[in-house]
């Protein structure tokens, strides 16, 4: 990897070719990407768990999270593991800034907050990470398994609806991704 080639704070979105896999129809925001490989939270795979049922579990309290918001799959690595994506406005002792405007928060200080009202104005729960060893990403990148773009949107973590996410992310790039094929073309 280069200088100034780190794919942090990007995001990865899966190229058609990749429906059918785990990270089909996938976008993921790379929190981390130097020599030692790549860690990202993927934004728009909610699982069947609702942060409150998750709040609950956890016995902490629940009265100020909205019933309807779920849990994100954040990806296939430590699945019982939960790591919060939420705006700079709400720092813990805890919490890795990860620049652009983003905290990353993998402890239960953030949960205890946005239970009790008192956390940041904007978050995404995940329970999982996606996670590439050094140059595998760069790998897939090269086969065509990923388009990147800078994550200079949070709005496509934070607010858009899960399922128009790719297409909003690919929009940065001036991409309308429906009309995507899932074959690579090589010169």
């Amino acid at each position: 990897m280069t200088e100034g080639s780190s794919l942090k704070n990007h995001f990865l979105i899966a190229m058609p070719a990749m429906t059918g896999s785990y990270f089909g129809d996938t976008v993921t925001y790379l929190c981390e990407h130097n020599d030692d490989g790549a860690m990202g939270i993927v934004v728009n795979k909610p699982s069947e768990l609702s942060l409150v049922e998750l709040l609950g579990q956890l016995g902490m309290p629940t009265e100020d999270v909205d019933p309807a918001v779920p849990v994100m799959d954040g990806g296939p690595v430590a699945r019982d593991r939960g790591f919060i994506l939420h705006s700079d406005d709400a720092r813990f002792d805890a919490s890795l800034d990860l620049g652009n405007g983003i905290m990353l928060t993998a402890a239960r200080e953030v949960l205890e907050a946005i239970g009790a009202g008192r956390g940041p104005a904007r978050y995404l729960v995940a329970l999982g990470y996606a996670g590439w060893d050094g140059g595998q990403l760069e790998e897939e990148i090269k086969d065509n398994a990923w388009l990147t773009c800078p994550a200079e949107r949070l709005d496509v973590v934070f607010e858009v609806p899960f399922e128009n996410r790719v297409l909003e992310a690919a929009a940065i790039l001036g991409i309308d991704f429906r009309l995507m094929s899932g074959q690579a073309g090589h010169a």
